[in-house]
This record gives C-alpha cells, structure tokens and sequence, in this order.
C-alpha cells in the first residue's frame, strides 16, 4: 500500500473512532486529532503486539483473544493520548464496535489479504 492509502486508512480510522465515541458510553474521543491520534496509537500497539505474540493475539486476529487484546489496547491507548477517555466497558463496547464496522469498511487491500494465506 502506498503513503496515501496509509493515509487514508488513518483518516478513516480516525472517523470511525469518533463515531464509537459517539454510539458506546464510556468511551470518549476529544475531536479529530485525538482521534487520528488514537488510530496511530492503537495501529502501533497492535503491531508491537503481532511482533512479540504473533499474529493470532494481535488485537486484528480473530477470535476471543483478539477481541480481549484490542480491548486491552484501546484501554492502554487512553494513557498514551490526550482527550481520550476509557473505561474496561467502554474498551470491550468500543471492540465489540470496531469489529463491527470492521466489517463493513476493509481495512486491507487484496494484495495484503492474499499475502496472509
């Protein structure tokens, strides 16, 4: 992927992020640069995860652990960004969410969906 589909990811992210904080309580987003913010921080975290665990417990891997681990990282991501406000509930809610539109807005292309298998 490109820079600019980097960028686009991000920004995407970014909206989705604020419209979770908008649907799950206890869960709030400042605006949009925490937001954007927040995406990055939480995309960095997930990669730190994937490199030492592998990918079955990154927080994009598929099954109750990766749920638990990107509710794990939405919650440490709060005390990495300002404006960003979580509880546990709000973090599990905010997953349960972000899984959600997940399916409906791809995150890959299928160049990196094919790279996977």
């Amino acid at each position: 992927m490109h820079f600019l589909g980097h960028v686009v990811r991000f920004i995407v992210s970014a909206i989705v992020l604020m419209i979770v904080g908008y649907i799950v309580p206890q869960f709030s987003v400042g605006g949009f640069w925490s937001a954007l913010f927040l995406a990055l921080v939480i995309a960095a975290l997930g990669w730190i995860i994937e490199g030492i665990f592998g990918k079955r417990v990154s927080p994009f891997g598929r099954g109750i652990v990766g749920f638990l681990c990107s509710a794990l990282v939405i919650w440490v991501a709060q005390f990495i960004v300002g404006g960003v406000s979580v509880t546990w509930l709000g973090a599990i809610l905010a997953a349960l969410v972000i899984g959600i539109i997940d399916l409906f807005i791809p995150v890959s292309t299928p160049y990196e969906a094919g790279r996977d298998h």
